[in-house]
């Protein structure tokens, strides 16, 4: 199944033909819009399932002209990341697992603008990624038992304001996820264009993901290429962060087809058996930067040993 949220928040499911409103069978169990009602939706799936089987074979269809996505789920707890979690075609071996968070509100869906804040960075990129929708919350979540605690799962950019320090990367306390403010800033979580329950995608492990920025190919790698899988990556962050069922995972990316966002772009993110969506990107400053692919952080990344004195790397 594929859920969403559409005009004003209201649920529904997905199909080829349009959207089924599924708001009358999530009422009784929870708010009727919003993050509120995809949360109903997540933790009811099993007493509602039959019916939303129902509806999503019989039930009346709005036609996608007449609908407004949203983001599936606006207002998450928490919005998780792991960071350098893939190996750039075999660039890089498996690291030490690290991660962070990007603030609540970064949050845009599908038709959204991703606005440029006035800050002095050099460069602002976007991150393809493969985004985990929690089901179950917990803390402490074992890998054995993590792919239980999984929804679905929706693609998600990570938009990044690149501001280099020239120095080694900050220490990271084994105790925190920190909140990457480069990376928070409002609009810079962009979300959809649903969610795909896991028992429709079968392995997360191998999806291609590709990202086009006006039509021009970027982003194309598969998710095979992870260095640490999403059940240990949930081990992982769980023993840090406790987890709520609609909370969000953004589970890394590779880095080998970053590129510059600026304004006036339109930016499409597809990924397999999920779907593409796509958003707007402004810029007040109208700042400009060399289009196509950033070869010279791709390098960076595939060459970098870190270490002291190295060159704080992309995040």
């Amino acid at each position: 199944m594929k859920f969403v949220l559409f005009n004003d928040g209201v649920p529904g499911l997905l199909r080829d033909d349009g959207v089924v409103d599924i708001s009358q069978a999530v009422e009784p169990v929870g708010a009727g819009r919003g993050q509120n009602a995809m949360e109903a939706v997540i933790v009811n799936i099993d007493a509602l399932r039959a019916e939303f089987e129902r509806l999503g074979e019989a039930g009346d269809a709005i036609p996608l002209s007449d609908v407004t996505l949203e983001a599936p789920l606006p207002w998450p707890n928490k919005i998780l990341c792991m960071g350098e979690n893939f190996q750039e075609f075999g660039a890089r071996e498996p690291e030490a697992m690290w991660g962070f968070q990007k603030a609540q509100d970064a949050i845009i869906g599908l038709g959204g603008t991703v606005v440029l804040p006035d800050i002095d960075a050099n460069i602002f990129h976007h991150e393809a990624e493969l985004v985990a929708v929690f089901g179950r919350g917990g803390k402490d979540i074992k890998q054995a038992d993590a792919m239980s605690h999984v929804f679905g799962y929706m693609c998600g950019v990570d938009v990044s304001a690149r501001v280099y320090s020239g120095g080694p990367r900050p220490t990271r306390a084994p105790n925190e996820l920190p909140v990457a403010s480069h990376k928070s800033y409002d609009t810079f979580a962009p979300i959809g264009p649903c969610i795909v329950t896991m028992d429709e995608i079968g392995d997360p492990h191998k999806l291609q993901v590709q990202l086009r920025v006006n039509d021009e190919p970027r982003v194309n790698y598969n998710t095979d290429d992870m260095a640490h899988s999403i059940a240990e990556s949930i081990e992982f962050v769980s023993a840090i962060e406790e987890v709520s069922p609609g909370d969000i995972f953004y589970v890394g990316t590779n880095h080998q087809g970053l590129g510059a966002m600026q304004d006036g772009d339109t930016i499409e993110i597809e990924i397999e058996g999920i779907g593409p969506f796509s958003f707007q990107v402004s810029d007040p400053l109208k700042r400009r930067w060399t289009r196509g692919v950033d070869e010279a952080t791709a390098k960076d990344i595939r060459e970098s040993a870190g270490g002291p004195g190295a060159k704080v790397r992309p995040l």
